[in-house]
């Protein structure tokens, strides 16, 4: 009988692509996205979002996963003109990967793009040892 541990969750996938948060989940242990029930991954338990629904606004759910040291994947180009979202991010020391090509547009597509920055990722989180580092962190991918 496999011993199933706790997952240490690393990447929150915005409500903006749910799809891709919905395979990640399926696929890694230490993805999570709103709503997420939790589950168990390479028998590793991963609970629930604490951003219990999509619907959360971002200036109330950034602080939050901010606090848990999660990276944030989002697809919203937006997040940058919108005063409320950016002292959020600015504030709580928010570290993002904003998918922002309109190549992006298909889960497949944003899969590869993550695909693509994930060597990225690792090495960030390796340098700060398993922790981005403290302060903002913002990353477009185009």
């Amino acid at each position: 009988m496999t011993r199933v541990r706790p997952a240490d969750v690393r990447f929150y996938v915005d409500a903006d692509l749910a799809g891709l948060g919905k395979l990640l989940v399926r696929l890694r242990p230490d993805v999570t996205y709103p709503g997420d029930p939790g589950g168990v991954v390479h028998a590793r338990q991963r609970p629930p979002c604490p951003v219990a629904t999509p619907a959360t606004l971002d200036d109330v759910w950034i602080p939050l996963v901010a606090a848990q040291g999660w990276l944030i994947i989002t697809r919203d180009r937006h997040i940058q003109s919108r005063p409320a979202e950016l002292a959020a991010v600015r504030e709580h020391g928010a570290k993002m990967v904003n998918l922002t090509s309109d190549a992006a547009g298909s889960t497949w597509e944003q899969l590869r793009v993550a695909l693509s920055i994930n060597g990225q990722l690792l090495n960030a989180r390796r340098a700060s040892q398993g922790r981005l580092s403290t302060g903002p962190r913002w990353l477009e991918c185009r």
